[in-house]
């Protein structure tokens, strides 16, 4: 059964960026088609930001930070537009939950029951502004009668968002900024601005004071003004590790903070006790999710070698069964790929995993019976070398591979060779194993007998995988500096 699809973008002003509080006019008549997926068919056309407009929008959020009443509003007054921007949210889940799917493929269902969560977010961060330490006593060990510690917004944010689950990468990093105080310049992928522009039309209906969230899209070529900018104190970035360590490296010419949520290749070590159709239903059921495309996707399943081809054979049974077509059909399981690159890019590898050696399982090609839409099926590659192609590099979509150990020992070697440390998980059925093994894992989250990650805690990675933690209390540390203060009296509010 199919539910209703508007073929409309649920937008207004998609000619025009958010910026100051406004609608304004772009600098040139440059234009980004925004294509869906499963039908390559035009969803809609919006503005593309030049040089002009990239240093308009970071001239609005410095003259809010250095000039605006929102630094200077307690947190708790902030929190209350965070509130107010939750309720926002969620009146227009409907809305964003028809965006996500005709732009990056995922299942409407999926998308419908992830608008649940994103208003908690902004809740969440709230909510801090009541506990949180942003001023807290400090003995001085130098001099001076009193000592403090303060908690200051680090000040204009320049916030790039990647296409594959916009809204939620967007609330991880404008929350808990608003909160801190900063400003913001959001940087919307070309791909899928249409969360962005949503937050715009919720940010203006909320009365968020002018210039505080500034909203455009713009190519990988100009976004690279926004990092350069001087007037932007802090980029916070989720995308591919190789954009990370250009970002990483301009940010560093000039000494700004930052935040890089890069990308990953996490491992599932099977351990010898777990049943193998249990985890490979489990594995396959994941890795329907966004079609693979996602950064912590277990796509590296490691096993002992007298397990492997009873644990491949497990994994093709499920994997091939999984439904794939139109992501507004509510039996569908799995959508299409984002766009035509990106099909093209898992079709590259998986031709590079049968040109190394490694043995196609099942999937492979694109499914027969569509015959429109970036589809590819679901795929998994049994006997695959952890120094291969398709064990090194991350490949974005629906394909896993199959890597026999000799031991646990060598599991957990396996599966810490490699750049990437984003996620893990551990599949045993001995909850002492399951955390030993979890320990040894350089990884920035490891789950146990599932694939895991919770924003709600913290979420980041080891090595390439990125610097610093999204969600949870750990989300907020970035978008703070810390100052010491000595004073030569102690405050009257202080004095017993």
């Amino acid at each position: 059964m199919s539910v209703t699809s508007d073929t409309r973008a649920p937008l207004r002003s998609l000619d025009r960026f958010f910026i100051g509080g406004e609608w304004v006019k772009p600098s040139s008549d440059a234009t980004i088609d925004v294509i869906e997926p499963a039908t390559e068919e035009l969803f809609f056309r919006i503005a593309e930001a030049k040089e002009p407009d990239i240093s308009r929008a970071v001239e609005a959020a410095r003259k809010a930070f250095d000039s605006g009443p929102w630094p200077r509003m307690t947190h708790a007054q902030r929190a209350e537009f965070l509130r107010a921007i939750a309720a926002g949210v969620g009146e227009r889940a409907d809305d964003a939950s028809q965006i996500w799917p005709r732009e990056s493929g995922v299942l409407h269902k999926v998308a419908r029951a992830g608008m649940n969560g994103i208003p908690r977010v902004y809740e969440f961060y709230a909510g801090l502004a009541e506990t949180y330490p942003f001023e807290e006593r400090a003995q001085p060990t130098g001099g001076g009668a009193f000592g403090m510690i303060v908690r200051e917004p680090v000040g204009v944010v320049g916030a790039i968002i990647p296409w594959n689950a916009p809204m939620s990468l967007i609330a991880y990093k404008i929350a808990p900024a608003l909160l801190a105080g900063c400003t913001v310049v959001l940087k919307a992928s070309p791909e899928a601005p249409g969360a962005a522009y949503l937050m715009a039309e919720v940010a203006e209906a909320v009365g968020l004071p002018a210039g505080v969230l500034n909203v455009l899209t713009a190519d990988r070529e100009v976004s690279e003004l926004l990092v350069r900018d001087p007037r932007v104190d802090k980029i916070a970035f989720t995308g591919s590790t190789a954009a990370g360590r250009r970002i990483a490296s301009i940010c560093g010419e000039r000494i700004a903070r930052f935040t890089l949520e890069l990308g990953g290749k996490s491992a599932a070590v099977i351990l010898d006790d777990i049943d193998v159709a249990e985890a490979a239903a489990t594995l396959s059921s994941a890795e329907c999710f966004l079609t693979g495309q996602v950064c912590s996707s277990l796509t590296r399943i490691v096993v002992s070698r007298k397990r492997h081809d009873a644990l491949v054979e497990a994994l093709a049974a499920t994997f091939s069964q999984v439904r794939v077509g139109d992501p507004f059909d509510t039996a569908t399981q799995m959508g299409p790929l984002a766009m035509q690159r990106q099909r093209d890019r898992v079709e590259g590898y998986i031709a590079k995993g049968i040109a190394e050696g490694a043995v196609l399982a099942t999937g492979g090609g694109r499914p027969e019976h569509l015959e429109r839409g970036w589809f590819v099926e679901p795929t998994v590659f049994g006997n695959v070398d952890n120094s291969s192609t398709i064990a090194r590099e991350e490949i974005f979509g629906p394909v896993l591979s199959v890597i026999a150990a000799e031991d646990e020992e060598d599991a957990i070697n396996v599966a810490n060779d490699t750049i990437y440390g984003l996620n893990a998980s551990v599949f045993t059925n001995d909850l002492d194993r399951a955390r030993a093994v979890a320990r040894r894992l350089r990884s920035g989250t490891v789950g146990h007998n599932a694939f895991r990650t919770d924003f709600g805690v913290a979420f980041g990675g080891f090595k390439q995988s990125g610097i610093g933690r999204e969600g949870g209390r750990e989300g907020l540390l970035p978008y703070l500096e810390t100052k010491t203060v000595i004073l030569n009296e102690v405050p009257a509010e202080y004095q017993s």
